[in-house]
Order: structure tokens, then C-alpha cells, then sequence
């Protein structure tokens, strides 16, 4: 279809904003852009009211149910900006004949990067030792050194492998579980394939990395927390509904975790009074992985590229459905 009679549906809140020129070029090849009214990942019933009308779609965490593709009468793609698509109904978007892309590998080196700042924050109790110090004390943490010690990745995908080759600088020993491992890779990085069970039980540091599915959601819960470490640390980076909070919380008051560091919750944003945010030894970041000048570039063009290729009727790079 001829593009400059195309109107398109941006939602994603960091979309140009380190790199004009995915606003431009968008603007400049399509007939009109809609940019997200709200600041912020739009409801299923917002979604519902930018629809009309929108043929392509470059899509944040919003929600995208059934519901909201009632009032798709002339969309044709849904480009996700990023490689999570749990908010997407792919049935629903299937029955439409509403293609989904989405961005794999574009945040992965942003979002690595971060769970290991995560781990070394956790590790030096560096938020808490920043804080006393601004309130004109000076203790003296005995922190936990990553040489020597047993990190756990849970996911051995784009994420987890770039966390892995950061890991191998710090002299400490990575087991890793991958249902669909890449045994290559684990072999050159030095990485030792191991079960679930014997990551979570043999790790320091747990660092997830699965994608959400009904299988993965809620994994981290009693029995999990409880096979885990006395004194060991959870990082999640991934998706907060992964997570089985009120359990997490027990391990964390009980002692027999150490520390968490949090960038996904499963309210987000979480509610202050959410007790895992009173915990001191509790790190929360507000699910900003995937928010480096890197990330937000790679996300946006891949995500452009694609939306753009469906509406021309040629072949996006990473269709999902």
C-alpha cells in the first residue's frame, strides 16, 4: 500500500528520544504519525480509542487484549519495541490477519548491563552505604566479593549470554539452565550447563532471564526460594510476573535470602506501600533495562524497519505472528 496514505500509532515513550532521526524519517514516509498522548504505557481501553483509523502500529508495554483490536478496522501490524509480546493477544491479532514483530536482541547488552549493576549494588550494599553516608555517617559494610562465587543465569538467551561474557571478568564461577541451550556458546564462555534445580541451589547470585509464559509465570515461589542459598541474592530484570512477590518478601524478612534487586514488578508501577520497597535490602529500579541510548536506537529501528516492510507487503526481519 502507498505509505503517504498510511497513519501510524507510536506508542513507545522513548521512541527518538536519543535519536531524532526515527521521528523524522517515520514522519517523512508516512502520511501522518500519533504519538502517545499519555507519557506512559496506555490501557487496553486507551489503545482502544487510537484505533480507528491506524494502519501500522510501533507498541510499548501497552495492552493489547482482544478488546482493544475490536476498533482495529484498517491495522495491519503491531511492531513491538522491544522482545517481550505478553501484553499482545496473538490469537486475537491472528484472527484479524494483523501481523506482530517485534525487536529481539536490541536491548540485550542494556539490559545485561544492568542486572550486573544490580548485582554489584546488591553484592556492596552500595544504595544503602550511599545513603548513610549523605546522612553524615560512615559505617563500614563487609560487602560480598563476586571473585570466587556461583552466578546463576536462568535464561541463556540473548540477555542472558551477553550477562555471561560481562560475568567472565570478575573471576567467578556461572552455571547457567537454557531448555534450548546453546552448548557452543556455553563451552567458549566457559559457562556449565546445569538443571534449574542445580542452578538455584548451587548459586550465589540467581539472575532471571525467561521469557513470561504460562509456565514461567510465577516460577519464583516458595519451593523456588526455598531450594535457593541461605544468603544468597535474586535479580530479576526480566518480567515481574515471574515473580511471586509475597513469597519473595518472606525469604527476604526471614533472612534466608540476602537481597533482591527488582527492575520488574507485577503491578508497575508498584504501590508505595508495597512492602518489598520498605526492605532495605531491596534494590527497585522502574523497569529501565531496556532504557539506555543504545537500546531505545536499536529497539526503534528494528522496530520502524519491520512496521514499515508489512505495510509496503514485503517480508518483516522478526515476525512472530
Amino acid at each position: 500500500m502507498n505509505l503517504k496514505e498510511c497513519r501510524l500509532l507510536v506508542t513507545p515513550t522513548s521512541y527518538g528520544k536519543n535519536d531524532s532521526r526515527l521521528k523524522t524519517e517515520l514522519e517523512a514516509q508516512v502520511g501522518e504519525v500519533i504519538y502517545n498522548p499519555t507519557g506512559k504505557p496506555l490501557t487496553s481501553a486507551e489503545v482502544a480509542q487510537l484505533f480507528p483509523g491506524i494502519d501500522g502500529y510501533i507498541a510499548g508495554l501497552d495492552g493489547i487484549d482482544a478488546n482493544a483490536l475490536k476498533t482495529a478496522d484498517r491495522l495491519k501490524v503491531i511492531a513491538r519495541y522491544g522482545v517481550g509480546f505478553d501484553n499482545v493477544d496473538l490469537a486475537a491479532a491472528r484472527e484479524k490477519g494483523i501481523v506482530v514483530t517485534n525487536t529481539p536482541g536490541a536491548n540485550s547488552v542494556s539490559v545485561a548491563e544492568l542486572a550486573i549493576g544490580l548485582l554489584l549494588a546488591l553484592a556492596r550494599q552500595i544504595p544503602e552505604a550511599v545513603n548513610a553516608v549523605h546522612q553524615g555517617k560512615w559505617p563500614r559494610y563487609s560487602g560480598v566479593s563476586l571473585e570466587g562465587k556461583t552466578v546463576g543465569i536462568l535464561g541463556l538467551g540473548a540477555i542472558g549470554k551477553q550477562l555471561a561474557r560481562r560475568l567472565t571478568g570478575f573471576d567467578c564461577k556461572i552455571l547457567a539452565f537454557d531448555p534450548f541451550a546453546d552448548t557452543a556458546f556455553a563451552k567458549d564462555n566457559h559457562i556449565e550447563l546445569a538443571t534449574m534445580e542445580e542452578v538455584i541451589e548451587k548459586a550465589d547470585f540467581v539472575s532471571l532471564h525467561l521469557p513470561l509464559l504460562p509456565e514461567t509465570r510465577g516460577i519464583v515461589n516458595d519451593n523456588f526460594l526455598n531450594k535457593m542459598k541461605k544468603g544468597s541474592f535474586l535479580i530479576n530484570t526480566s518480567r515481574g510476573e515471574a515473580v511471586d512477590e509475597d513469597a519473595l518478601l518472606k525469604a527476604l524478612q526471614s533472612g534466608h535470602l540476602k537481597g533482591a534487586g527488582l527492575d520488574a514488578f507485577t503491578l508497575e508501577p508498584p504501590d508505595p506501600k508495597n512492602p518489598l520497597l520498605a526492605l532495605p535490602q531491596v534494590i527497585a529500579t522502574p523497569h529501565l533495562g531496556a532504557q539506555t541510548d543504545g537500546a531505545t536506537s536499536n529497539m526503534g529501528w528494528l522496530a520502524m524497519r519491520d512496521c514499515l516492510a508489512v505495510l509496503k507487503n514485503e517480508k518483516p526481519a522478526f515476525r512472530i505472528a
